[in-house]
């Protein structure tokens, strides 16, 4: 454990968690220069009550300044500022110890944690095991996302018996020391190949996770992510729970609608999914983490399933949010990378004769990914895909062999045009497989925008048909054309 008290601590990025951790560190005693590359009026009010707590604030700094350097004996990186490589190389040369703020919190909690990572699914699977716990009068909290970051819950964790983390690969690169009680690994696919430049770079960040649990601690892994985790010749040392959708060696797996175990002293189904709010084989592979997790823990199964049953689905996570038309418009905002946006297409229900009948809305900013490969899955799919953002145009040479694609300037743009091609029994779905780069509050400000975008749209249609003036079909190929 890193000792904070009479410290000098160099803290970059000052987002959410940064000034989470910012706060944390001024708590402990440190003295603490905290830097950021942005400098505008928000981050400005929002830094202000840092400086009033004693910490030396400096703002719209990219490059590291040799005296703000001087007499640093750590350096604590927000995930907001894992991308400030000039200063995270400077204190490195400066053969400075650089932790993350999810290794900093971590050290002061008095509590256990439970960490889920994954791709996809780590926010939802996370939230189902809290409610499990919750459910079982257990006192517990889900921290470590921009909204309740791991470094505001310390002062709370002594009253918990468990804080429950949602973590990414950023946050899991930068520890030392963390040991989870109980470690989640949802999946793990390709995404953020622009900082990683490679799977097996990612797949370490993912799998460390584990690294310091110890033989008596537990590990609930999905079972392809288990095998990539082992084929770079990574071991994991404590109790293992493998779950998967696709696999029946998996200790928990699906078949024919039912959950069911392989877990020795816990054979048999489990519950029956067609029964559960939660949809689709990624969602049970997350019940199947929440179940794994309860047995851990030692809660009643039925009183686990009780209360997974009921669960319903998060919002911006294949969300419907209209039906106008016999047109389905569906909020996937939070399909961040293309192992999502393929899950999010299988989900929906085809067309009739099994034809295209998805109007997809895609892009972002652009992490890399291997858009090609989703191309057939789009043939059979997708009716046309509108593309935004700085990836648009990667998106449009990938996908226009598989599928016809139209370059719009704005979200808005793409909902208005896609609504005048769509025809009863299509779905206009938002699954960006990017993330979005124009909005500090990321995928849920575009599901918002998504979301007011067609409310507007419900507005206009509920005018045109009362006033007769509703648009021609013979507008539509023309539309495409453009």
């Amino acid at each position: 454990m890193f000792k904070l008290k009479g410290k000098r601590v160099l803290l970059v990025g000052l987002g959410s968690r940064g000034r989470a951790a910012c706060r944390l560190l001024c708590d402990c005693g440190a003295s603490v220069v905290a830097v950021d590359r942005e400098d505008d009026d928000l981050l400005r009010r929002e830094t202000g009550p840092l400086a009033k707590m004693g910490a030396e604030v400096h703002l719209g700094l990219a490059k590291p300044l040799a005296k703000l350097l001087d007499g640093v004996e750590l350096g604590v990186i927000s995930v907001g500022g894992i991308r400030e490589t000039a200063w995270v190389r400077a204190l490195r040369k400066a053969d400075l110890p650089v932790i993350g703020e999810l290794e900093l919190g971590s050290q002061q909690l008095r509590c256990l944690n439970i960490a889920v990572t994954g791709t996809n699914g780590k926010t939802p699977a996370a939230k189902l095991i809290e409610q499990v716990l919750i459910g079982a009068q257990r006192e517990t909290r889900l921290a470590g996302k921009v909204d309740y970051p791991i470094c505001d819950a310390v002062g709370d964790s002594k009253e918990l018996d468990y804080l429950i983390l949602a973590v990414n690969s950023f946050q899991l690169e930068l520890t030392h020391f963390f040991s989870p009680t109980v470690a989640v690994l949802t999946n793990i696919a390709p995404d953020h190949m622009d900082h990683y430049g490679c799977m097996a770079e990612y797949v370490n960040a993912k799998a460390r996770i584990f690294a310091n649990q110890q033989p008596f601690d537990w590990a609930i892994i999905q079972s392809e992510a288990l095998a990539q985790i082992r084929s770079f010749g990574i071991e994991i040392l404590c109790k293992i729970i493998t779950f998967s959708a696709s696999n029946r060696r998996a200790d928990i797996s699906l078949d024919r609608g039912l959950i069911v175990s392989r877990v020795p002293g816990w054979e048999g189904p489990l519950m029956d999914f067609t029964e559960c709010q939660l949809q689709g084989a990624h969602n049970a592979e997350i019940l199947m983490a929440a179940l794994a997790a309860g047995r851990v823990f030692r809660i009643p199964l039925e009183q686990s399933a009780e209360v997974l049953r009921n669960h319903p689905a998060l919002p911006h996570r294949c969300e419907l949010v209209a039906e106008m038309g016999g047109v389905s418009y569906i909020n996937d905002s939070r399909s961040t990378n293309l192992a999502a946006l393929e899950k999010s297409l299988s989900s929906m229900k085809p067309g009739p004769g099994g034809r295209p009948n998805v109007w997809l809305l895609a892009g972002g900013r652009d992490k890399a990914g291997a858009y090609h490969d989703i191309g057939p899955l789009l043939s059979r799919r997708v009716k046309a895909a509108f593309l935004m953002g700085e990836t648009r145009e990667n998106l449009r040479t990938a996908w226009s062999l598989f599928t016809p694609c139209r370059l719009v300037d704005s979200l808005e743009e793409a909902v208005r045009q896609s609504a005048e091609l769509a025809e009863e029994g299509d779905v206009i779905l938002l699954s960006p497989a990017s993330e979005d780069s124009g909005s500090v509050n990321g995928y849920q400000h575009r599901g918002e925008m998504f979301r007011r975008s067609v409310e507007l749209l419900a507005g206009t249609s509920t005018e045109a048909e009362s006033t007769g003036k509703a648009g021609s079909a013979s507008k539509i190929p023309h539309v495409l054309s453009r």
